[in-house]
């Protein structure tokens, strides 16, 4: 064992079983990740960029969008590389300084985007609830200092629950049965107490969710009521229409989040452990660009209008 006045982080060395049980299956994950690491980072710079460059979509609700596109760019690229690189060779070993900075990247992006998506829930009531005064109760101010709070606080959890991991002991080798340096399978590697920071994460965890759901249920409930007032049919579609692909997205984040983090676990559920690790980590950056791309109407005007504007002038050219 290590003690933590020792520079434990020159020697110790953790090992990510990742799929290496399923040997046979190493090729067709790691075609399947690739595949999904490729369409999430294309999706979420395409989303940036869609929202960039037309004027029509610079408004508070892509503004928001787009922060959601960076933080799941910036979270695939802090974990997927390494899964791969997991899939691709027999080394799986990554030191303790690289499976700290990990998780430190992806708690501080996962915590983010739990605020930016309630951040997006209040956006949604405002434009619903009194659109007339939208844009000037979400002024470019109000937007950019909630996005600020969503980063900062993002960050400042990450500090605090990475501090938490920094604090323990442990052993100069470590096995973590799992594909990414996730918290539970990191203090399971520590030989020494880690109650102290299993309550720390819980809290966050739960303070979290229970913040930004509150806000979500509550903007959500006054969406409701205010759709079911409307007297236009169209306008009841048109509002749900808007609130239905970020209402996806929130039950498939929250949902997995909830499973994750904040209810009691059996040390049975390991495989299920993993699975939804996946879900969350993997999975949900490639799926929130597809969503809000496939329901939105604006988004799949300006792709269209960018493939007419590059496919034309090469066939008037060619001809």
């Amino acid at each position: 064992m290590l003690s933590p006045e020792t520079n434990q982080s020159d020697v110790i060395t953790f090992i990510l079983l990742g799929f290496s049980d399923n040997p046979e299956l190493q090729v067709p994950l790691f075609l399947v990740f690739l595949a999904i690491y490729i369409v999430t980072v294309v999706g979420n710079l395409g989303m940036i960029i869609i929202i960039k460059i037309n004027p029509k979509l610079h408004t508070p609700m892509y503004f928001f969008l787009s922060h959601l596109s960076f933080v799941d760019f910036c979270y695939s690229i802090a974990v997927t590389p390494k899964l791969l690189a997991n899939l691709a060779v027999a080394d799986r070993t990554i030191s303790f300084k690289g499976c700290i900075t990990q998780f430190f990247f992806a708690c501080t992006f996962v915590v983010t985007e739990t605020f930016v998506l309630a951040v997006m829930a209040y956006d949604r009531v405002v434009a619903i609830s009194n659109p007339l005064k939208y844009t000037v109760v979400m002024s470019q101010t109000l937007c950019i200092l909630l996005v600020t709070g969503a980063y900062v606080w993002g960050i400042i959890s990450s500090l605090v629950v990475t501090s938490s991991l920094l604090s323990l002991s442990f052993c100069r080798f470590s096995i973590l049965n799992n594909f990414v340096c996730e918290y539970s399978v990191i203090l399971s590697a520590s030989c020494s107490d880690t109650y102290i920071s299993e309550m720390l994460l819980f809290t966050f965890a739960t303070f979290n969710e229970m913040s930004t759901l509150v806000i979500i249920l509550t903007s959500y409930l006054f969406i409701f009521v205010t759709v079911l007032q409307m007297h236009s049919v169209s306008g009841r579609r048109k509002a749900f229409s808007t609130c239905t692909s970020h209402f996806v997205a929130i039950t498939i984040y929250h949902g997995t989040i909830l499973f994750l983090y904040c209810v009691p676990r059996s040390q049975n559920l390991k495989e299920e452990i993993k699975v939804a690790s996946i879900f969350y980590t993997v999975v949900i950056p490639m799926l929130n660009p597809l969503i809000y791309s496939l329901r939105n109407k604006d988004v799949k005007e300006t792709v269209s209008n960018l493939k007419v504007t590059k496919i034309l002038p090469q066939l008037i050219h060619s001809h």
